[in-house]
């Protein structure tokens, strides 16, 4: 299988007033064209900052971030962001925001075509009466719904996604995990998603990385043993609980460790 992009012994290490801060170290991965894979560790871990390389927003201190087997040296239209925060236009109509990477030069397409895309993703993403709407009449699901039609509008052959269900409540949380499944299976598309939830995580990924408190290294890389196309139904399954246990009880070994190295703080300081 073709290697989409790969993390070759990739540290990143910030000078501070305080000295040298290492966030993420002597990290080696390779992310296969088609996979899906979820990053999950310790608050503060460095997990963005990963993601944030491979975006082309960061440099390595050390090592190579590659992307189809050259070094990623910048962003790039072949690599599509989605944030927590939606990242839309609010100067701009649903339909103008799914529309705006179209127009720019490394994307543009004619007019005809162009309308033809945003309408295929309003309809997609459910959207298709809200086209003239502006963002600050959507919800925050159907915010993030057109920021992923917007991404994948562009027609990007991978989809970088930081923690971009993370300001929903539970239940669409869980509708955009499904909506998520049901345009991968449609579009298609390789994807890094950087979670906090263990069974988001489980529920969405074909492997599922999990990474120390912080510098991040790889702590255990994970298989995901549950076929696509899926359902709610396998979160019911014993061995979706079981690896959900096995996950957190990683995880949670990394914040007691990451507590062991704090030094408590004096009131009388």
């Amino acid at each position: 299988m073709k290697k989409r992009a790969q993390f070759d012994h990739v540290s990143l290490a910030f000078e501070t007033p305080k000295g040298r801060l290492n966030v993420v170290e002597d990290v080696s991965y390779d992310i296969n064209d088609g996979d899906f894979i979820a990053v999950i560790g310790p608050s503060g871990c460095g997990k963005t900052t990963m993601m944030s390389m491979l975006a082309g927003f960061q440099k390595p201190t050390t090592g190579k971030v590659l992307f189809d087997g050259a070094p990623v040296t910048g962003p790039g239209p072949e690599r599509g962001v989605i944030f927590q925060e939606y990242g839309v236009f609010p100067w701009l109509t649903v339909k103008q925001n799914i529309a705006f990477g179209l127009k720019l030069k490394a994307n543009r397409v004619p007019d005809a075509e162009r309308d033809a895309i945003c309408d295929h993703y309003l309809s997609l993403m459910g959207l298709a009466d809200f086209a003239n709407s502006y963002p600050k009449h959507l919800s925050g699901g159907m915010r993030q719904r057109l920021a992923i039609a917007r991404a994948y509008a562009v027609k990007p052959q991978f989809l970088l996604m930081d923690e971009p269900f993370g300001a929903l409540d539970a239940q669409t949380r869980a509708n955009m995990q499904n909506l998520l499944l049901k345009v991968l299976a449609a579009e298609g598309k390789t994807v890094m998603l950087i979670t906090h939830s263990v069974e988001e995580a489980i529920y969405l990924a074909s492997r599922i990385v999990v990474v120390t408190a912080r510098p991040a290294k790889i702590k255990e890389i994970i298989e995901v043993p549950f076929p696509y196309p899926r359902d709610e139904s396998i979160q019911e399954r014993p061995e979706f609980g079981e690896l959900r246990s096995h996950i957190r009880q990683l995880v949670m070994d990394e914040y007691r460790a990451q507590q062991a190295q704090m030094r408590p703080v004096s009131f009388s300081e």
